[in-house]
């Protein structure tokens, strides 16, 4: 497999360096060179298979001969097994698709866990990997439960302190060993700055070995096309036939890899990009304008991102495909309006949380009468218990993953957003 980057497309490597090094030159994001393409044929008899079979062709459809076929699929069955995805009917023609059976009960599961297993398996040598990378919320206990007590990977996480729910930051806040988390007096996309300016310190980068684990690494978006395909498997033909699907966009990955799964073959009809009050990519789909506002701390903390990584990414997929950026549906939605979608969606007998709302509420605007719609659900609601509990007036019990980590100390470091007191402290770890 190769792949170039985007900001200097000469730069070109293999899947082995861009997992390694997460960015390329100039912090450009690594794409295909070629996409393979699932033929009709291929198509039906990949949707016959189970989730880890089928996952493991699609890996090896974009990976080639450069990692075994048997090892690609050991790697999927490692990080797969446990995250089954699941739909829920909501409405006669729409449903949540629910992505957070896994261990830390988020969709980032998937894409954290293959690449820890490649990542190990790529580690010949045994050296000492660190892994840096900034969470909004998911990211962080994904990442750090992939990597937990791994042999010569070190992980470091920055997030924005007290803008995580309480049972997000208990998950990955808990665990010690190999796994540090720094709480950086900011927003998000501080911490996503801290995170780009370590990978652009070229001495500290070479010093300390460091990579990424954000969706910006490759090999996290390619195990979210995965899903996309057992979304479809599990649905009727008839449903197959006009596929609208809502996904809650923060970092745009989730958005990029079902993307992708359309441009490989999976029929995909149209996506919707769901945003909350940080709405810069639906400003710009309206106005053509790229203007990032200042963060907004908002209900659905993991979508406060005002400047998506991935966005590129998407560009380039409309680009290479020839579709027009205007045939994406997209849409913000306002704490309010979440909040009102929530007790909505209890009417109806089904208990979600706020960044799956946001994707429900524009689906159900959006949505006509001969097709059919699934909305992602990325998270479980018991992660943001307090905040559902209250909306709902009900309680939510907590998946036996999060109670058992309810009552530990946090183990976090506190920084102000300084690059140099995050170099320092990097350096001495």
């Amino acid at each position: 497999m190769k792949l170039y980057n985007l900001k200097e497309k000469s730069e070109q490597v293999n899947f082995s360096q861009a997992i390694k090094l997460g960015l390329g030159k100039k912090q450009g994001l690594f794409f295909p060179t070629k996409l393979p393409i699932i033929n009709d044929t291929l198509l039906s008899e990949m949707l016959s298979m189970n989730f880890i079979t089928r996952s493991s062709k699609i890996l090896s459809l974009f990976i080639g001969d450069e990692i075994p076929e048997q090892q690609i699929q050991q790697s999927v069955q490692n990080a797969f097994h446990c995250s089954i995805p699941k739909i829920q009917y909501v409405q006669n023609n729409i449903a949540c698709f629910e992505l957070f059976h896994g261990p830390t009960l988020a969709f980032k599961d998937f894409g954290a866990r293959f690449m820890a297993q490649i990542l190990s398996y790529l580690n010949h040598k045994n050296e000492v990997i660190t892994i840096l990378t900034a969470t909004s919320g998911d990211t962080g206990a994904a990442v750090a439960h992939a990597f937990y007590n791994m042999q010569n990977v070190r992980v470091i996480i920055l997030y924005p302190k007290g803008k995580i729910s309480e049972y997000q930051e208990k998950l990955f806040c808990t665990l010690g060993k190999n796994i540090t988390t720094i709480a950086i007096e900011g927003s998000f996309d501080d911490c996503q700055t801290l995170v780009k300016q370590a990978f652009n310190d070229t001495e500290l980068k070479k010093e300390r070995g460091l990579n990424s684990a954000n969706s910006i690494n490759i090999s996290r978006l390619l195990a979210q096309i995965c899903y996309y395909f057992e979304a479809f498997s599990l649905i009727s033909k008839q449903q197959r036939k006009n596929l609208i699907i809502s996904i809650p966009c923060g970092n745009f990955g989730n958005l990029t890899a079902g993307l992708l799964a359309k441009s490989i073959g999976l029929p995909i009809k149209s996506f919707i990009a769901a945003t909350n009050a940080n709405d810069t990519v639906p400003k710009f789909l309206e106005t053509g304008i790229w203007k990032p506002n200042k963060t907004i701390s908002t209900l659905s903390n993991a979508m406060d991102i005002s400047q998506p990584n991935n966005w590129p990414r998407v560009e380039e997929i409309f680009r290479i495909n020839n579709w027009d950026l205007k045939s994406l549906g997209f849409g913000s939605v306002s704490d309010n309006i979440t909040i009102q979608t929530l007790q909505n969606l209890d009417n109806l007998g089904y208990i979600s949380e706020p960044h799956a709302a946001i994707a429900y509420k524009l689906l159900s605007e959006k949505i006509k009468d001969n097709e059919f719609g699934l909305f992602l659900g990325t998270a479980h609601p018991a992660k943001f218990k307090q905040s559902v509990e209250n909306i709902l007036k009900k309680t939510i019990t907590l998946p036996q993953s999060l109670s058992k980590r309810i009552n530990l100390p946090l183990l976090s470091h506190n920084m102000k957003p300084n690059f140099h007191k995050l170099r320092q402290f990097l350096l001495k770890k």
